[in-house]
């Protein structure tokens, strides 16, 4: 793969205007920290980076599905190998309902050992009559509401790249080593999910898969030389917003001459920081890994237009994924003109519906949440619009923990308003607990189920 990247450089970005920036007090500090981390082994590797690129350019081409999943926000207080654990399992029990139910390969991509950063709407918020730095993500500073806590603290990247190196060693850990065998399917199913009505759906989806691993047993099969039964290929990615750590882990690669951002395998730029001519987009245009761009309610066709053309001149398919994010009172009348100007234009991108951050509210009792309800909503249109279109509806962005949390109202736990207190512990954005993201699994199922009778059916 070459990428056009005329007059761009790691730095070209530091002369554009950057938005969602925090202001560091010592710059001098920022520098020495941004020194060291250069230094640092990366993270990820181009060649995992080319492979998932690969991937990806089978969701454009319709013969795979998207599961990107994980973490509003990572934080440093939770990281150990029990949550990591978790969250891991609640993808692969979705990634077999997808799998089982559409017949398609299920790209499995992770919000993790990254997501560490939020936009925030405000600079500043007042607690207690008192003016501090908004929270801006465990990278920057701390939630606590002291001006201490809040000051934005560049040690803080290196903190997130030494729990990014502890979390990916786990991560291959269990992807490679047994855990995520095919064979285990059933121990994915956490206690509290599996008592629950998806949890009893998935153990039957579970038993048949046992029953056909027990059939290519008998059969002479040996299981234990697939390595596709007995491990996963798991991706990382964040989004892309700190830009001084994003430029210190970028190194060009040994083979091609390209540059790649060693931070994750994808990264994305959010509806916040896509000004065409802003950092974020700059800095993206010129390392080669795959791409995602959030498409919000107030981008137009011209500026989107745009956009892919900066990120993807080349028309790479896989290089670049739309994530729409418009909200379910919205999607209807919004995306399919955009979807419709891309197909129409040639564009090789690829389509997922992110249907978290158009739905967020607050509750009487002053969380922020959303309505389970409002979020399969939007995933809904979002396959109506494509079915339409005869577009391929490509996946799945969604916020979400292993954790038996109380974040998001309805769903498969039947959580109220009243329920949100029990267990919240989101240190910023409502998340799906594990019970509801098999849930909201099992519904995707069904849509994809739906738009393939659809397209069997035109194509008779």
């Amino acid at each position: 793969m070459v990428l056009a990247q005329n007059e761009w450089s790691l730095s070209t970005w530091r002369s554009r205007p950057i938005a969602q920036s925090p202001t560091w007090p010592d710059t001098a500090h920022l520098e020495r920290v941004e020194a060291q981390l250069a230094t640092k082994p990366p993270l990820v590797f181009a060649g995992e980076a080319r492979r998932l690129l690969d991937h990806l350019a089978l969701v454009a081409d319709g013969k795979a599905f998207l599961l990107q999943a994980g973490d509003c926000a990572e934080s440093f207080q939770e990281g150990s190998a029990d949550a990591i654990r978790d969250k891991l399992k609640v993808v692969l029990q979705m990634a077999v309902a997808l799998t089982y139910a559409s017949g398609v390969p299920v790209i499995k991509v992770g919000r993790i050992a990254g997501q560490f950063a939020k936009p925030r709407s405000e600079e500043f918020e007042e607690v207690d009559g008192v003016r501090l730095d908004i929270f801006r993500g465990h990278i920057v500073n701390d939630e606590k509401p002291d001006a201490a806590s809040r000051r934005p603290d560049p040690e803080r990247l290196l903190a997130a790249y030494h729990q990014s190196v502890a979390t990916l060693n786990l991560l291959r850990a269990f992807t490679t080593g047994g855990f995520a065998a095919l064979s285990r399917v059933h121990q994915w199913n956490q206690e509290f999910v599996a008592n629950s009505l998806e949890g009893k759906r998935y153990e039957v989806i579970a038993d048949d898969i046992e029953r056909a691993l027990r059939f290519m047993r008998a059969c002479g099969i040996d299981l234990q030389d697939d390595n596709s039964l007995q491990a996963v290929e798991f991706y990382t990615s964040h989004e892309a917003l700190i830009l001084p750590y994003e430029q210190a882990l970028t190194r060009r690669d040994s083979l091609t001459g390209l540059w790649y951002d060693c931070s994750a395998h994808m990264l994305w730029i959010g509806d916040r920081t896509r000004q065409l001519e802003g950092a974020h987009v700059e800095f993206a245009r010129g390392v080669s890994n795959p791409l995602g761009l959030k498409v919000g309610p107030s981008v137009s066709r011209d500026e989107l237009l745009r956009l892919v053309d900066a990120l993807n001149p080349e028309n790479i398919p896989g290089r670049l994924t739309l994530i729409s994010r418009m909200g379910h009172d919205k999607v209807n009348d919004l995306l399919g003109p955009l979807v419709e100007s891309m197909r129409d234009e040639g564009r090789r991108v690829l389509w997922t519906c992110d249907p978290m951050h158009g739905n967020t509210f607050k509750a009487s009792g002053g969380q922020k949440t959303r309505r389970f309800d409002d979020i399969l909503s939007e995933v809904a249109s979002f396959f109506q619009v494509h079915q339409t279109l005869g577009t391929w509806p490509g996946g799945l962005h969604i916020e979400l923990t292993g954790d038996n949390v109380t974040e998001c109202l309805g769903g498969g736990s039947r959580l109220l308003e009243g329920d949100l207190a029990t267990n919240y512990t989101s240190i910023c954005d409502p998340r799906l607990n594990a019970t509801q993201s098999l849930d909201m699994a099992f519904h995707v199922a069904e849509f994809l189920q739906a738009y393939s009778a659809a397209r069997g059916a035109r194509s008779l």
